[in-house]
């Protein structure tokens, strides 16, 4: 099997389908989408980007924007901005959306990997940033690979052998990478507001039979999503945050 694995796509549909055009290319088709969570919050198109990944084959996780924007989480550990957008959000989510979103799980093991939005120590909160922090997740789970989102940066812990430490490993695009040789954490990044100053939409596609993960990047029309949160009046930090990539 083919995975699309995605995550953080923060109601930005034109990111979303960006992403979807290039990951269903010859050469990089996909047999089903793992979703980390996070597809509402931040952006302009929430109603959108649930129902184009319902009608599409996918498994999805909730995020800690998904749980703030359904009322299963207060929002006061966001910043000004991000609880403006999270009421907007609540607002305009139509009630089978909303359903939806409470529905998803916060963690799920799928085989070899573990999933959680932001770590397996904490599912929805916690932000894996260092090799520090992931070395302490790394007892936590029990297969041999691990699926986290949440941070908005693509990124590939890999356990040292004989060790209880980790190492951060960068990302090389469109090069698919081995996971043998040990336990791994592994982030695509995020799909609507990626924040390692590449404002390309980020993803990853997984190939559970050859064991690869590759980390993929693609360009999106980020003007026409600004004029979109214009317009509905989000916070303008957020607009300008999308053509910086922080």
């Amino acid at each position: 099997m083919r995975y699309l694995v995605i995550s953080d796509i923060h109601a930005n549909l034109t990111a979303f389908l960006a992403v979807l055009r290039e990951a269903g290319k010859p050469g990089v088709e996909y047999d089903l989408i793992w979703c980390l969570g996070d597809v509402v919050g931040y952006g302009p198109d929430p109603n959108e980007c649930v129902e184009l990944l319902n009608a599409l084959p996918h498994f999805s996780l909730a995020g800690n924007h998904d749980w703030v924007v359904i009322g299963k989480a207060d929002g006061k550990a966001f910043h000004a901005a991000a609880r403006h957008s999270a009421k907007w959000t609540h607002q305009v989510l139509n009630n089978k959306h909303r359903a939806y979103l409470a529905s998803l799980p916060v963690t799920q093991i799928q085989g070899d990997f573990t999933l959680a939005h932001a770590s397996p120590r904490d599912p929805v909160w916690e932000y894996i940033l260092s090799p520090a922090i992931a070395s302490q997740n790394f007892g936590v789970f029990q297969t041999p690979y691990c699926l986290v989102g949440h941070t908005h940066v693509p990124i590939h812990y890999r356990q040292t052998k004989n060790s209880a430490s980790s190492q951060a490993v960068q990302p090389v695009y469109s090069v698919p990478l081995s996971l043998a040789g040990g336990r791994q954490i592994l982030n695509p990044g995020s799909v609507g507001q990626p924040r390692d100053k590449d404002t390309r939409a980020a993803y990853a596609i997984l190939d559970d039979e050859r064991q690869t993960w590759e980390f993929r990047r693609v360009p999106y029309d980020i003007e026409s999503v600004q004029r979109r949160m214009r317009n509905a009046g989000l916070p303008e930090i957020l607009i300008i945050r999308l053509e910086q990539g922080w």
